[in-house]
């Protein structure tokens, strides 16, 4: 069953922050979709709960160099 969730990320700013985060996060297993509002500073994702949790989608992101709040 696929779950979604919307994260607030700080310190993106431009299309490299964009496509870090959409790799970072799309990069991990059970993920299936990765969509980044560059304006508003969110990230949607779709991901599949029994192969990746939350947890793990927001340290991605953090590993990457953002904060997610």
């Amino acid at each position: 069953m696929a779950n979604n969730a919307v994260l607030n990320v700080e310190g993106m700013s431009c299309m490299h922050c964009v496509n870090t985060v959409k790799s970072s996060v799309g990069a991990l297993p059970g993920v299936s979709k990765v969509e980044v509002d560059l304006s508003a500073k969110k990230v949607a994702v779709t991901y599949e709960g029994d192969k990746v949790n939350l947890e793990k989608i927001k340290a991605a992101i953090e590993d990457a160099g953002y904060e997610v709040q």
